[in-house]
């Protein structure tokens, strides 16, 4: 059988690149020497632990923690500088969450070193209290710029925002979650209080360029898109808030073969991406002085 471009990508489990220069980086050419950057990202894992099951109809004996495991680790030995994120719900969906409460996603998103994640609503869950006593497990930091935490343990342990520096690129980071009020018992939240996440964004962007990072990436748990117009969601942030160059989204559980591209307020281009749920796929987005590329991995 003759292997064609298409065969050989479907054989590989390899979404199509999507090369893209975008504004930020056009200007970043002669100061960035070549030097590339690679963000791995994920959503909605949401406890899968082990791979679906084979008779699955949609991913069968896709996913699962060790496939997901080797392939990042195949990326960081090919590749100097490696972030990677996470945006929200890696708690709840299979009895591993029931039994050990998030502790066994904490500990293993740790083994594979995430830098920043986000929260979704599921990360409630079992409370602020359950959260806690899993987040002691975790080795990397939590960001989300709309919910006031007030007095509640959580205050100590997630920022708005992280700034990272990987080789020549300083990039900000941010979150935003979802309003929690109707998705979940208020006890499971109670002290945090919601706020407008446009305008949590346009203050936690301030910052970020008042720090000169080269890019802002938001790690969003809002949701990509609603028939309902005033619903937040990350095309309307993309839209409506200027200074985000990518926004990392969860929660609609979208899968996207290739990014969104959204102009904002200011005529710029914001890039938009999610990778469906269940921790199926690997989103891989490659930043170079000269290029801007997305594409998708199967994990299996």
């Amino acid at each position: 059988m003759k292997l064609t471009r298409r065969s050989l990508v479907q054989k590989l489990g390899l979404l199509p690149a999507v090369f893209l220069v975008p504004q930020w980086l056009r200007g970043a050419q002669n100061n960035k020497q070549n030097e590339k950057l690679l963000i791995l990202h994920t959503n909605d894992t949401h406890s899968h632990i082990d791979p679906l099951p084979a008779n699955h109809s949609k991913f069968p004996n896709q996913g699962g923690i060790a496939a997901r495991a080797a392939l990042i680790a195949k990326y960081r030995s090919e590749n100097k500088h490696v972030l990677l994120f996470d945006s929200g719900d890696f708690f709840q969906g299979t009895p591993y969450f029931n039994r050990f409460h998030g502790v066994l996603e904490m500990k293993l998103m740790s083994k594979l070193a995430y830098d920043v994640a986000t929260l979704g609503n599921h990360d409630f869950d079992i409370g602020i209290e359950g959260f806690m006593q899993a987040q002691q497990y975790a080795q990397f930091k939590f960001v989300n710029a709309n919910y006031d935490f007030g007095q509640t343990p959580m205050s100590a342990v997630i920022q708005p925002y992280q700034i990272l520096e990987k080789g020549p690129y300083k990039v900000g980071v941010f979150g935003l979650g979802v309003d929690l009020n109707g998705l979940l018992p208020q006890s499971n939240f109670q002290g945090i209080v919601m706020k407008d996440p446009y305008e949590s964004a346009k203050k936690v962007i301030q910052s970020l360029n008042e720090a000169n990072c080269d890019f802002i990436v938001c790690l969003s748990h809002l949701g990509y898109q609603y028939q309902d117009e005033h619903k937040p969601s990350d095309v309307l942030l993309a839209q409506k808030v200027p200074g985000i160059d990518l926004i990392l989204g969860g929660h609609t559980h979208t899968f996207m073969d290739e990014p969104t591209k959204v102009t904002n307020v200011e005529g710029k281009d914001v890039w938009i991406h999610q990778v469906g749920w269940a921790g199926v796929r690997l989103g891989v987005i490659e930043v170079s002085a000269n290029k801007f590329s997305f594409w998708q991995r199967k994990i299996q």
